[in-house]
């Protein structure tokens, strides 16, 4: 099957280009959504309007169409966090052309003046809003690809309670059509109705120096009830696990989750499933994740090793709870392909017991950490030493 993917922006069209026409008036079959068809005229092609939701339906929907030709519409740029990358996917770069149109991140950064190394682009397309919070800090400028006419105002309001409320925002609403419109105001006082559905927000950050994306945030950072791997032993953990871009973590008994949430600040297209077995821990751990801004962050409430069936294989395993328990060890090693790391951390004898025999039994690194910290001592200053920390680490 071949497929043409093609970008239309909001001027419709009389914006395209031949070659997007030419693709179109070829096709027997013309898959969008209904606001995309609907800047098409007629032809001797069928429209099929995209049912919802779409994913599941996506094989079933082109298996009845095998011999036709057949176009996809996205709106502008189709692999700018389109329909062209899920469909390259599904189908391979071979069977999926893709004619793009000006995307609205090029568009809203020609109107603002905003260079493109220096903006971010956050999409809340079918995501989670505290997204948004990753990449503010002062200084930084947004550009955030809105669900529906809501995300400006909820933005704002998410914004003015992190304590960017200085922030301003503007609203590109219709970016390149007839109905074009610009909307500015400050996050703490955002003055502005819901507009248009397609919208790009812009924000100019201000506010707090936001928290370091390197591993090795504050233990204060995190809501939590002492099961927490601490800053220190943390930051060589997640070392260790050496995330990279779209890599999937799992955080195996997770406690406040602060491993998995790192993974994922690290970079915006890491994944990470956080594990963990008492259900109070596992809400902490989201309301962790949407505060840092992962708000992607999977929990699963559950003990491992059974936890761990049927969940996506992981790229890095790592082990903070539960590491004396039959097979949990063992069922993380198994999980893990050709380079994947796992590091399992423990603090009794018995944690230290099971990894001392994987170790044995697989090699890899053996490590004893002991952090101390000062603290007062009567009327001088001593060392208080925290639990010294067992870390068996390995790359398969």
């Amino acid at each position: 099957m071949r497929i043409a993917v093609v970008g239309i922006g909001a001027d419709g069209w009389p914006g395209l280009p031949e070659t997007s026409r030419a693709e179109i008036t070829a096709s027997d079959v013309v898959f969008g959504g209904r606001r995309q068809l609907g800047l098409v005229p007629e032809g001797s092609f069928e429209k099929v309007a995209w049912p919802s939701p779409l994913l599941p339906a996506l094989d079933e929907l082109f298996a009845g169409h095998p011999s036709r030709r057949v176009c996809v519409l996205a709106s502008g740029d189709p692999l700018l966090y389109g329909i062209g990358g899920t469909l390259v996917r599904r189908f391979g770069a071979e069977h999926v052309r893709i004619v793009p149109a000006v995307s609205s991140v090029a568009l809203a950064r020609a109107r603002l003046g905003w260079p493109a190394e220096e903006t971010e682009v956050v999409s809340l397309v079918g995501r989670g809003v505290h997204r948004v919070l990753r990449a503010v800090s002062p200084g930084r400028r947004v550009l955030v690809l809105s669900a529906d006419s809501s995300t400006p105002a909820t933005v704002a309001a998410l914004l003015a309670g992190a304590g960017h409320g200085a922030s301003k925002l503007t609203v590109l609403e219709e970016l390149g059509g007839p109905d074009e419109r610009i909307v500015e105001g400050s996050a703490q006082d955002w003055p502005h109705p819901p507009g248009a559905d397609l919208n790009v927000l812009a924000i100019d950050c201000a506010g707090p120096r936001a928290l370091p994306l390197l591993a090795g945030l504050p233990d204060d950072a995190f809501e939590h009830d002492g099961q927490l791997t601490k800053r220190d032993v943390r930051a060589g953990s997640l070392a260790r696990l050496a995330p990279a871009p779209g890599e999937l973590l799992w955080d195996v008994g997770a406690g406040a989750g602060s491993i998995a949430i790192e993974w994922c600040r690290a970079h915006p297209a890491n994944r990470a499933v956080a594990v963990e077995s008492r259900g109070e821990r596992a809400a902490r751990v989201h309301r962790n994740a949407e505060r840092l801004g992962v708000p992607d962050v999977r929990v699963v409430t559950g003990s491992a090793p059974d936890a761990l069936a049927g969940l996506d294989p992981p790229d890095a395993v790592f082990v903070g709870g539960g590491v004396s328990t039959e097979g949990v060890l063992d069922a993380c090693w198994a999980a893990l392909g050709p380079g994947g790391r796992l590091v399992a951390n423990g603090v009794t004898l018995e944690a230290e017991r099971a990894l001392t025999r994987a170790y044995t039994e697989h090699g890899g690194e053996l490590t004893r950490i002991a952090v101390e910290h000062a603290a007062p001592l009567g009327g001088f200053t001593g060392w208080t030493p925290a639990r010294t920390v067992t870390q068996w680490s390995r790359s398969k």
